[in-house]
């Protein structure tokens, strides 16, 4: 395939990648050893590039930017606010990478973007009248506030001795397994929760907000309404049944806080010079902000292809969701 093939939009400006969405390892049944082990292990796959990088980042902040657990156990201004600023400089430096390679140096142009428009800068549907500003507020005024409650308290509950707890150093094993399980706790969880919002009464109080972004950006990603974000971030709350270590609390709520800036980045690839090229974004979930009543969750946890509602991109699973909607809209 050339360039010029490569790159073709259709009419709407929309350009979807030659490859088709396929089902991973994980997903497929029964299952084969061999192709999930070098999924998990390979590249691109379940590790790389992305989740060691984020596993990295939740142990260097556990170790590094958490106040002691002797600490945690009354609820001080002090460690509280360090919390909040710390968990503020995150999101902020790791969106904005994204933000500002990709949209405001523009560094590979419209190569691999989903959509060939940039985000609203004169639109009366978002606060202010701008997608960056609207999202910008969403995000560090109740997003990062929610995540850091539930880490605050979550860390408090453990410091006191009221959640279920393991050892690192006497069950390393369970502990790593468990650590490389939870971005897929994470994935399923946003799923359940992803389907009760669009539920029509919550998708018309709360979820809309969100949707706003038919073109999504990185910022995009954690701009939702506050109850929204109650409902995002209480993945958390497994550990109050689930033994863990302090570094899963920490871990969970930051993959939960930062994966949606990729997620909403809009590019299929990281594009370095005119070969390196880095995964990215995720068509899946692009079209669920296209077409809204399908691909809930995630590829990787492949319930919307159970379900029923898996969009591909194509004018074939555009009609077979058409009259799945319509047949549903008129009962049995």
């Amino acid at each position: 395939m050339t360039q010029a093939e490569l790159f073709v939009r259709d009419r709407r400006g929309d350009w979807r990648p030659p490859d088709a969405l396929k089902p991973t390892p994980f997903a497929q049944w029964p299952v084969r050893l061999v192709p999930l082990v070098k999924w998990v292990f390979g590249y691109p796959g379940y590790l790389l590039p992305w989740a060691l990088l984020y596993i990295a980042l939740g142990a260097l902040t556990w170790r590094y930017l958490t106040p002691e657990l002797t600490q945690m156990k009354t609820l001080e201004v002090g460690w509280i606010t360090f919390i909040l600023a710390r968990n503020l400089a995150i999101v902020v430096l790791v969106t904005s990478a994204w933000h500002g390679w990709l949209y405001v140096q523009r560094s590979q142009g419209t190569d691999y973007k989903f959509n060939d428009r940039w985000l609203a800068t004169d639109n009366p549907t978002f606060l202010f009248n701008n997608q960056l500003h609207d999202n910008l507020f969403w995000t560090l005024l109740s997003g990062v506030p929610v995540w850091t409650a539930y880490e605050v308290l979550m860390l408090w509950a453990f410091a006191n001795g009221y959640l279920p707890s393991v050892d690192w150093g006497a069950h390393p094993i369970y502990c790593a397994l468990l650590l490389l399980a939870t971005p897929l706790w994470q994935e399923l969880h946003f799923y359940l929760v992803h389907r009760l919002i669009h539920w029509r009464p919550l998708y018309q109080t709360v979820h809309y907000l969100h949707h706003k972004n038919m073109n999504p950006g990185p910022w995009s990603g954690l701009a939702m309404h506050p109850i929204e974000h109650v409902l995002y971030f209480s993945g958390v709350l497994i550990y109050c049944i689930v033994p863990a270590h302090p570094l899963h609390i920490v871990f969970l709520l930051q993959v939960t806080a930062l994966v949606p800036a990729q997620g909403h980045a809009g590019f299929q690839h990281l594009k370095f010079g005119s070969r390196l090229l880095v995964p990215a974004s995720d068509y899946f979930h692009y079209l669920h902000h296209r077409f809204v009543e399908c691909n809930y969750g995630a590829e990787r946890v492949p319930l919307d292809r159970w379900f029923g509602t898996f969009h591909d991109g194509t004018k074939e699973s555009q009609e077979r969701l058409k009259k799945r909607f319509l047949a549903g809209r008129r009962g049995p």
